[in-house]
């Protein structure tokens, strides 16, 4: 009779998002292994991405982030308990040592040491946050926000009365969350950034000015273009002023929020792959050049479907996901990764704001010829009570039709429309493909032409010769310029509560634009505006129509220009 198959041991470094998600479907795929996981801190299986909801009051208690939807705890107990995986908090893992198939860790309480072997290992040591090496950066008070502790320490400060001004240094993603929190909390808020636009790299330059001219209008002080040069203190060790290049800023607290960088030493030192990015190279798999050995989570690099290029990407989202491919692969499956289109969601002050795909500059630089379709709208019929507004923009490539990307930025509901893009973007979808999806429409949830269909809609226009837009940027140039009629269709009403321009414009309402044409000069270009630009399309058809040869309208109406042209 033949022996027993041996029991394969299983050690994961990390234990926050990836490695869990490794282990819980490791275990569930074979019942005999051995798993255990290594985690360096305290804490365990926690939401980071709720940390910024912890701080704004969201999230009660700091447990919240670390429940199932149960409200079981996932702490160690709970892993041996329900998943039968060991888990070690409190170790450092020291070294990996591929050929002889062992790890060597370390008891951080004790300073103890030991020796693990392994059949498969799987690295899941996540990211730490980049803190410049500016003078200051060691004091009292301050912080970044990558771990429960973090959290908790800048909480209690600001519940304690002694952080009232707070500088955050960085205006990406998690300074914008932070923001809102702020806010939340009643906290003065300055903002530095030392890009010339928030969300650098992830939106393009027009959204990042609604962004900020929100983060304005809620009295953070928005400072781009400005570098710090150093944190000083109060003589007792504490944060008194941040010192940039171009002034002083009082604070109580500082926030760092530049980035992260992968952590990546272990690998590095066990002989393993980096990657162009300078994160860990993994296959579609999830597998290092070691077969025996797999990485993922905020570690390692990705492909971005779009550009074909590798990307470091860390979002709890795509580490939970290549988590379940690991766990696949670990109990003999083939199970693979094959990349992400970059979407991601935030909220700050009142707006929601997603993206997906490229933005304008990475699709030109990526030889494309960007289109764009730009649809303020609203997330249900205008109807309907309790509607908020949305702006879509859609990027698509003037030859193909190919859609590249989306920004959707509002009060309402932006989720729905990224992910419709999302996943357009997954199947190589066209704009063509958009205006034909089946989605869903009732009065309370929709317009009866979606808003991504809408912006589709406008870049096929476009393509098609239809229509020819003039960008905000570009309104605020003519208007300088005096080089151009504008044409103001709205009605008195609306023009009293949102002007536009000044005496040169000319303003016809559109139900009366076919019998008053005659006052518009065909010898010079004509700009048509409305609110949300789609009353200004149709004068271009019904002067084209009449004769007029240069036509255009302004993309997104008054309704984007206002929040844009400041």
């Amino acid at each position: 009779m033949a022996g027993k198959e041996k029991r394969q041991k299983i050690v994961i470094v990390g234990g926050v998002a990836c490695g869990p998600k490794a282990a819980a479907r490791a275990r569930r795929r074979d019942p005999e292994a051995e798993i255990i996981i290594f985690e360096r801190g305290r804490y365990i299986s926690y939401a980071g991405c709720g940390l910024p909801y912890y701080l704004a009051g969201a999230v009660k208690v700091l447990d919240g982030l670390m429940t199932t939807s149960s409200g079981d705890l996932r702490d160690p107990e709970f892993f041996h308990a329900v998943k039968d995986v060991t888990v070690r908090t409190g170790m450092l893992v020291e070294a990996v040592d591929p050929a002889q198939k062992q790890v060597r860790v370390k008891n951080l309480q004790s300073g103890e040491s030991e020796t693990v072997a392994y059949d498969q290992l799987v690295l899941a040591t996540g990211a730490s946050p980049v803190v410049p090496p500016f003078p200051g950066a060691d004091l009292k008070n301050v912080f970044t926000l990558r771990r429960p502790e973090d959290a908790q320490g800048l909480l209690q400060l600001i519940e304690a009365g002694e952080a009232d001004r707070v500088t955050i240094i960085g205006a990406g993603r998690i300074g914008l969350e932070v923001a809102d929190a702020f806010g939340a909390q009643a906290v003065e808020t300055t903002m530095v950034e030392m890009a010339d636009q928030v969300l650098p790299g992830m939106v393009d330059p027009d959204v990042a000015r609604y962004v900020a001219n929100v983060l304005r209008e809620e009295k953070v002080a928005l400072r781009l273009l400005e570098r710090v040069k150093e944190i000083r203190g109060d003589g007792e060790g504490k944060v008194a002023k941040v010192i940039t290049d171009r002034g002083e800023i009082e604070a109580d607290a500082v926030l760092v929020a530049v980035g992260v960088k992968p952590n990546v030493e272990l690998a590095r030192s066990a002989g393993l792959k980096l990657g162009e990015t300078g994160a860990i190279a993994v296959d579609e798999f999830m597998r290092t050049d070691d077969p025996n050995i797999f990485a993922g989570g905020d570690c390692v690099e990705v492909l971005h479907r779009i550009s074909g290029r590798k990307v470091y990407a860390p979002l709890g989202s795509t580490a939970n996901r290549q988590g379940r491919v690991i766990g696949d692969n670990l109990t003999a499956g083939r199970e693979k990764f094959d990349g992400i289109v970059g979407t991601s969601v935030l909220r700050t002050l009142g707006i929601n704001l997603a993206r997906t795909g490229i933005t304008e500059a990475e699709a030109r630089n990526l030889g494309f010829q960007p289109v764009v379709g730009i649809a303020p709208s609203v997330d249900r019929s205008h109807y309907m009570a309790g509607g908020r507004p949305i702006l879509v923009k859609i990027l698509a490539d003037a030859g193909s039709g190919r859609v590249l990307g989306a920004q959707v930025v509002g009060p309402g509901d932006v989720v729905r429309r990224v992910d419709v893009i999302a996943t357009a973007l997954r199947f190589g979808a066209t704009v063509d493909d958009l205006g034909a999806l089946d989605l869903c429409y009732a009065p309370p949830f929709a317009t009866a032409i979606e808003a991504v269909a809408h912006a589709g809609n406008i870049v096929r226009n476009q393509r098609s010769g239809l229509a020819e837009v003039v960008t905000a940027a570009q309104a605020r140039e003519l208007l300088a310029q005096d080089q151009a009629v504008w044409l103001d269709l709205r009605n008195p009403k609306e023009i009293e509560s949102q002007k536009f321009g000044d005496e040169r414009v000319v303003r016809i309402p559109l139900p009366e634009l076919r019998r008053r044409s005659q006052e518009l000069p065909k010898d010079k270009e004509i700009i048509c505006v409305c609110q949300i630009g789609v009353r200004a399309y149709e004068a271009c058809r019904i002067l084209k129509g009449q004769g007029f040869s240069r036509v255009k309208f302004l993309e997104g109406g008054v309704s984007w220009w206002s929040r844009v042209s400041a």
